[in-house]
C-alpha cells in the first residue's frame, strides 16, 4: 500500500473519488462532518444516501476526526465550491501535515468573485501545495470503475505530472497541465453553459437548437478563458470542451437538470429540487468578471438572468435569436 490518501467531502463524488484512490493502491481516509453519517458510512460499507448500491472499497475509512487527515500524501477536497473557504479553515491545521490539496469544486466564490485556486492561497498557510481537478465525470460511474478520463492542473508541472501517476488507477486516467486557470474556467463556466443547454431541452426547441447552443456557449468559455489567462488549448481539452459536451445533454448532470425544470416552467426555487446546483451560484459571479474585462457572454448573461428571477425563459430566447449576426469567429 503506497502514500495514504485524504478525501475531504462524503457526498457522491467524494465518495467516487474515495473509492478511485483506493482503487489506484491507496488507503483512504474518507472525512464528513456528520460524525454519524461517518459511523454508519463506515460501519455499512457504502454510502446510502448519495451513492446507494455502490460498495465503499475495502481500503476506505469513513471518519469525522479532523485530526485522522494529519500525515497523508495528498488530500482531495471535495466540497461545494460555496463551503470550500469555511471547510479549509477548520481543517487548516490537520491539512498543514497532509500534503499537496487537490480541490475538486468547480465554480466561483459569491462574494469574492475568486476562483477555487485563490479562495485556498486565502486560508492555507503559505507554501501549502495548491492543485485542481476537473474534467468530464460522473460520480456514479467513477464510483462503479468505469472508465473516465479527468485533468490535474499544477502551477508546479513537476508536482502536476506526479500527482496524477499517484491517483490514477485501472479506470480512472488523470492527465495533467500546469494551466490552473483554464482548467478552473473550464469546470466553472460549463455549469452555467450546461444550465443553458438543459433550459432548452425543457422548452422542447430541439436538438438542433440545443447544438447550435453548446458551440455557441464554448466560444463564450474561450472569449472568458483567453481574458483571465487560461490557455486555450486547455479548454480545447478534458476540464473545458469535454465537461461542457457530458453536462450539456444529461440529465445526470444536476446543472442541465435544473436547467431542463426552469424550461419547463418551474421557479428557481422549485427547479433546484433540493439539490445543488453550483452553476446557479456561479452564473452572476461568472458574469461579473466578465463585464469587468469587457468580454461579452450573452448564454451566461441570460442563465443569471433567469436564476435571479429577472426575466422569463421565452424573453431571453427571444433576445437571444434577435442578437446582431455576426462572423463565426467574432
Amino acid at each position: 500500500m503506497s502514500a495514504p490518501i485524504n478525501v475531504v467531502g462524503g457526498g457522491a463524488w467524494g465518495t467516487a473519488l474515495a473509492n478511485a484512490a483506493a482503487a489506484a493502491g491507496h488507503s483512504v481516509t474518507l472525512w464528513l462532518r456528520d460524525a454519524e453519517a461517518a459511523a454508519r458510512m463506515q460501519t455499512e460499507r457504502e454510502n446510502p444516501r448519495y451513492l446507494p448500491g455502490v460498495p465503499l472499497h475495502a481500503h476506505v475509512r469513513a471518519t469525522a476526526v479532523a485530526e485522522d487527515l494529519a500525515g497523508a500524501g495528498a488530500t482531495l477536497l471535495v466540497v461545494p465550491a460555496q463551503t470550500l473557504r469555511g471547510v479549509l479553515g477548520q481543517l487548516a491545521g490537520p491539512l498543514a501535515e497532509a500534503g499537496p490539496v487537490i480541490l475538486c469544486a468547480k465554480g466561483i466564490e459569491r462574494g469574492s468573485d475568486s476562483f477555487m485556486s485563490a479562495v485556498a492561497a486565502d486560508v492555507l498557510p503559505t507554501g501549502t501545495p495548491v492543485a485542481v481537478l476537473s474534467g468530464p465525470s460522473f460520480a456514479a460511474d467513477v464510483a462503479r470503475n468505469l472508465p473516465t478520463a479527468v485533468t490535474l492542473a499544477c502551477t508546479d508541472a513537476g508536482l502536476a505530472a506526479s500527482l496524477s501517476a499517484l491517483l490514477s488507477g485501472p479506470t480512472f486516467r488523470l492527465y495533467h497541465t500546469d494551466d490552473v486557470r483554464g482548467v478552473e474556467i473550464g469546470g466553472a463556466g460549463k455549469n452555467v453553459l450546461a444550465i443553458a443547454c438543459g433550459i432548452v431541452a425543457g422548452r422542447g426547441l430541439g436538438e438542433s437548437a440545443r447544438a447550435a447552443l453548446i458551440a455557441r456557449a464554448f466560444a463564450e468559455l474561450m472569449r472568458f478563458a483567453r481574458a483571465f489567462g487560461g490557455r486555450p488549448e486547455t479548454l480545447m481539452g478534458l476540464s473545458g470542451l469535454g465537461d461542457l459536451v457530458l453536462t450539456a445533454g444529461s440529465p445526470q448532470s444536476r446543472n442541465f437538470a435544473f436547467g431542463q425544470r426552469l424550461g419547463a416552467g418551474a421557479s428557481p426555487e422549485e427547479a433546484s429540487g433540493g439539490k445543488l446546483a453550483e452553476g446557479a451560484f456561479t452564473a452572476a459571479a461568472l458574469t461579473g468578471l466578465a463585464r469587468a474585462r469587457g468580454v461579452e457572454m450573452p448564454v451566461a448573461e441570460a442563465v443569471a438572468a433567469l436564476v435571479a428571477g429577472e426575466t422569463g425563459v421565452d424573453t431571453v430566447v427571444t433576445k437571444l435569436l434577435a442578437r446582431p449576426l455576426r462572423g463565426e469567429m467574432d
